[in-house]
């Protein structure tokens, strides 16, 4: 065992979280918190993980559901792909969670980190996990200024975690290195001052740790412009369920019309796309309600206005919609822009 290993699990043997997936070698409870902390805070995630194993405990029940229970469960997790993936992946699988790392690898929405992270907690199998706090860790500490998002810094970094894996121990060590990433080498104020790599920390020696990792691309963030009809035709409203390859696919909403910029009330009730909506023997009376709200997304912020649109119960517009009655509404897998709507007005 090399002395970096050796000292990451030291650490790890008097700071490790006590997390609930932790006492558990189940590959299938394994897999599904790391779905969901992929891009979810572990104190949010925690509820999560614990709502999702009481309704779906194995393989075989999650496969059993339909989709949009398992969307309506994630509801407010946000990246909605993932429960997708899960169960499709949880469909492929026959009931039963596979064993090698090729096979887990292979499953739908699972990459290398996942892989690796399911095959050493679950088999304990020799694959070192590379996530944001490993490429933090590594870069500071042998000071690697290669970006960590281009193909040559993933090979490098990949290639030196698997180096530098405890064999002995894969699960202990795939945790000390995450755990000391999120605890001790953190991305603002990391607590040099009492690391114990102080003495052979590469960044530290040159003055470097607030640069490291070194991330080459920036996404760009997009602007969307979101105008939501929600209906009251007496007991009813009208729902669609978004199937485009693009934000919350599968998740039901609102009739919508995006348009390129935020338009006026009466810009958009001038529209052809607005007009459409209604029976040409219907004159709808509209309110809008919330304006402007705006809901940030990785790469994207939408801007969203809320129409209040009163029409009769036995209306003949918002054809090719689906019917919902008022009270069902809560049955619906939707996005959380939609929730918060529905919470604050409804």
């Amino acid at each position: 065992m090399n002395m970096f290993s050796k000292t990451l699990l030291n650490w790890y043997s008097s700071h490790k979280r006590d997390l609930p997936w932790r006492d558990t070698r189940d590959p299938y409870r394994i897999w599904i918190s790391e779905i969901i902390l992929q891009q979810t805070r572990v104190v949010q995630g925690y509820a999560y993980f614990q709502r999702f194993i009481q309704h779906f405990p194995d393989v075989k029940s999650l496969a059993s559901a339909s989709q949009d229970e398992v969307l309506k469960l994630w509801q407010g997790l946000g990246y909605y792909s993932r429960a997708r993936n899960l169960h499709a992946a949880a469909c492929s699988m026959k009931g039963k969670f596979p064993t090698t790392y090729e096979e887990v690898r292979a499953l739908k929405g699972v990459g290398d980190y996942t892989a690796a992270a399911i095959c050493s907690f679950a088999y304990h199998l020799p694959y070192a996990v590379v996530d944001g706090n490993v490429y933090r860790v590594l870069s500071r500490y042998f000071d690697i200024d290669t970006p960590i998002d281009t193909a040559a810094g993933k090979k490098l970094f990949a290639a030196l975690a698997q180096e530098m894996l405890c064999v002995e121990s894969p699960a202990n060590y795939n945790q000390a290195i995450m755990d000391f990433g999120a605890l001790q080498c953190t991305p603002q104020q990391p607590q040099c001052g009492s690391c114990p790599l102080v003495d052979s920390c590469g960044a530290l020696a040159s003055g470097r740790v607030q640069q490291l990792p070194v991330k080459q691309h920036k996404a760009q963030t997009v602007n969307r412009y979101f105008n939501y009809i929600y209906v009251r035709a007496g007991a009813y409203t009208y729902l669609h369920q978004r199937r485009a390859d693009d934000i919350w696919k599968n998740l039901y909403e609102f009739p919508l019309i995006e348009t390129d910029t935020d338009y006026s009330e009466a810009r958009l009730l001038a529209s052809p796309q607005f007009q459409a909506l209604f029976a040409s023997d219907e004159t709808p009376v509209v309110r809008l309600v919330q304006q402007s709200v705006k809901h940030v997304l990785s790469h994207r912020i939408i801007y969203a206005n809320f129409y209040e649109v009163s029409l009769p119960e036995c209306t003949h517009s918002f054809s090719g919609y689906l019917r919902v009655s008022q009270d069902d509404l809560e049955k619906y897998a939707v996005s959380r822009l939609i929730h918060q709507f529905l919470e604050k007005y409804t």
